[in-house]
């Protein structure tokens, strides 16, 4: 079942020359992960403020085409309301917090949508559980680590009971240990929640391991669309004009052909050719 339909989405910026999204067309099922690539500029931070509905209703921008995400039409609703299904994660978790507590920050959302003290407490021991933050009820978000702050926020959104997440460069500013826990999360949510993922990152690695597809953005068009196999190896000598680097196993095994039969883009996956 589709939960995001997007037919010849075209977004202009205002007093910008060239277009951030130009005839993007994409149809996402109920469970995918999905990861957008993209040199800086390609129009991945666009693509995923447009299925939130932070542009154009947040972020004035020139929109045409169609967009529909859970039988609703984003810019045509407010961003709050769709935020009860759509739960989003930017690169700096730190920026999204206000509250004095970890409570507190993951009761804002329910807060202003007027849900129910006890529906509220319940989503936030359930969210926190999910994230591993049980206990942490009372400490302050801005004394936490930059991966558990990350987590707060995912807590924060999941607690709307969302069934789409959209993370965009949500490991860009952490070190090795929390983008490993931003990770080992979103992909617990994805395969035990049936939560439906789309996330525009760089760490190619974790992408060629947990993506079901891969959408290539460059200059705001989609170029290429398909599994990490069908993907990685086809831009392994294109990495410098695209901006995008592939995993290391799949450049190692393009220079290496002769040792394998096919071109692998997990470590697991380079094992099984050698052995083949």
């Amino acid at each position: 079942m589709s939960v995001i339909k997007v037919e010849n989405l075209t977004v202009q910026y205002s007093g910008e020359e060239h277009k951030a999204l130009d005839g993007v067309s994409l149809e996402i099922q109920k469970g995918e992960f999905i990861a957008i690539l993209g040199a800086h500029g390609a129009g991945k931070t666009t693509l995923c403020l447009s299925l939130n509905g932070i542009v154009p209703n947040m972020i004035s921008a020139d929109m045409y085409g169609m967009i529909e995400v859970l039988g609703e039409i984003p810019p045509k609703i407010p961003v709050r309301q769709l935020a009860a299904k759509v739960g989003s994660i930017f690169d700096n978790p730190e920026f999204q917090m206000s509250q004095l507590t970890v409570f507190e920050e993951v009761a804002l959302g329910l807060q202003n949508l007027g849900v129910d003290k006890v529906t509220i407490e319940k989503n936030i021991k359930e969210s926190l559980k999910l994230v591993g933050l049980e206990g942490f009820e009372e400490r302050s978000p801005f004394e936490i680590s930059g991966g558990q702050q990350q987590r707060l926020a995912m807590a924060s959104a999941l607690a709307m009971k969302p069934e789409i997440l959209i993370l965009d460069e949500p490991t860009s500013n952490l070190d090795p240990i929390g983008k490993e826990e931003v990770f080992s999360v979103t992909r617990k949510l994805n395969l035990e929640e049936g939560l439906t993922v789309v996330i525009a990152e760089h760490e190619v690695e974790v992408i060629s391991e947990f993506a079901d597809q891969v959408v290539f953005l460059e200059n705001g068009k989609i170029i290429e669309k398909g599994t990490p196999s069908e993907i990685f190896p086809k831009i392994v000598g294109r990495q410098a004009s695209v901006g995008v680097r592939v995993p290391q196993v799949t450049e190692l095994a393009s220079n290496k052909s002769n040792l394998f039969k096919s071109i692998p883009v997990t470590l697991s996956q380079a094992v099984e050719a050698y052995k083949a």
